[in-house]
């Protein structure tokens, strides 16, 4: 008895940058990222300029992930997309592109949760030991900082997060500081 492979094409833009994956069932076939330069002239992400430039990385950046990937668009089962959190014309730019393309393919659309997904990364290695329900979560990214309950893969609790900047942006904020250049984060890692 054979199973129909399941094609899901993934699409990221809750902030600058544009990603989208292509998985055959639970395994990766292309993972493609469309960064923004423009941000760099102004030393930090402007929401406008991000989801004017993700307009105009979407299709290239699908077309890019589906050759890669050596699948065609009439063989993907779903689209999954980023809802939110994130920057609000980002994530339009990213969810508008993903619902009219299942629309006309005539497949289902998956909403995904941000910082969900942040926590269900840990499952996507398969040579990495996985985390048993439940656990505790931390997620700390430019805009979100929280320690959450993990009961299950579609059940999280909030324990607790920032009451004003999120771990990305007090790194931003000291990087600039110091005089560091644009994308800060990672030279506060290195240093």
């Amino acid at each position: 008895m054979s199973h129909n492979p399941i094609y899901i094409l993934a699409i990221e833009s809750s902030c600058d940058d544009t990603g989208v994956s292509i998985l055959k069932n639970d395994k990766i076939l292309s993972n493609i990222v469309a960064r923004q330069e423009i941000h760099e002239e102004y030393g930090g992400v402007i929401p406008e300029l991000a989801s004017r430039a993700h307009q105009a990385n979407i299709v290239p950046t699908v077309d890019v992930a589906l050759k890669k990937a050596g699948v065609k668009k009439e063989d993907l089962s779903a689209i999954a997309f980023t809802q939110g959190p994130g920057l609000m014309g980002s994530l339009l730019v990213g969810g508008s592109f993903a619902k009219s393309m299942a629309m006309a393919l005539d497949i289902p659309l998956i909403a995904v949760h941000h910082m969900h997904a942040h926590i269900l990364a840990h499952f996507i290695d398969e040579n990495q030991a996985k985390p048993k329900f439940p656990f505790i979560g931390v997620t700390i990214s430019g805009g979100h900082t929280q320690i959450l309950q993990v009961n299950s893969f579609f059940d999280m609790q909030v324990l607790g997060e920032t009451t004003d900047d999120a771990v990305g942006e007090a790194y931003d904020k000291t990087a600039k500081l110091l005089g560091f250049p644009y994308p800060r984060g990672p030279l506060i890692d290195k240093y």
